[in-house]
C-alpha cells in the first residue's frame, strides 16, 4: 500500500514545501519517499526543488537514497532549461575532483553524462 502524502503537499506548487517536508521529516520519511519524491516531480517546473533535494538525500545518505536521487537528478536535467540549477549537481553529487574525472564519469553515469553535455557543450 502507497503512503499517502499529507494533504498540504497536494497542493505544493513548486516543490518548495515537500522538499521542506523530507527535510524536517528526514528520520522517519523513508516509507513516503517515493511518493514525495513523485509529488516533487509532478510539480517543479524548472527543477529548482529537485536539485535540492537530489543534493540533499545525497549528502545524508547517497546508498540508501540513490533510487531517489536518480530519479530527481533525472527530472530536474528535463526541466532546467536554462541550466540554472543542474551545474550545482557536478561537484556535489560526484565530487568536487569531477572535472579531473570526466571521460571516466561520462562512461559510468548517464545522469553525468546529460548534465556534462549541456552544462560543456562542445561543436557550437
Amino acid at each position: 500500500m502507497q503512503p499517502t502524502l499529507p494533504q498540504s503537499l497536494l497542493s505544493d506548487p513548486d516543490g518548495l514545501l515537500t522538499y521542506e517536508y523530507i527535510a524536517n521529516n528526514i528520520g522517519t520519511v523513508e516509507p513516503e519517499l517515493p511518493a514525495l519524491i513523485a509529488n516533487i516531480v509532478r510539480v517543479d517546473s524548472n527543477g529548482q526543488f529537485c536539485v535540492s533535494a537530489a543534493r540533499y538525500l545525497h549528502a545524508i545518505d547517497a546508498e540508501r537514497f540513490s533510487g531517489a536521487v536518480d530519479t530527481l537528478i533525472e527530472a530536474a536535467i528535463d526541466r532546467d532549461r536554462d541550466r540554472a540549477y543542474i551545474a550545482l549537481l557536478l561537484p556535489d553529487i560526484w565530487g568536487a575532483d569531477y572535472e579531473s574525472r570526466a571521460e571516466e564519469l561520462q562512461q559510468s553515469s548517464r545522469n553525468f553524462r546529460r548534465i556534462y553535455r549541456r552544462i560543456y557543450p562542445t561543436g557550437i
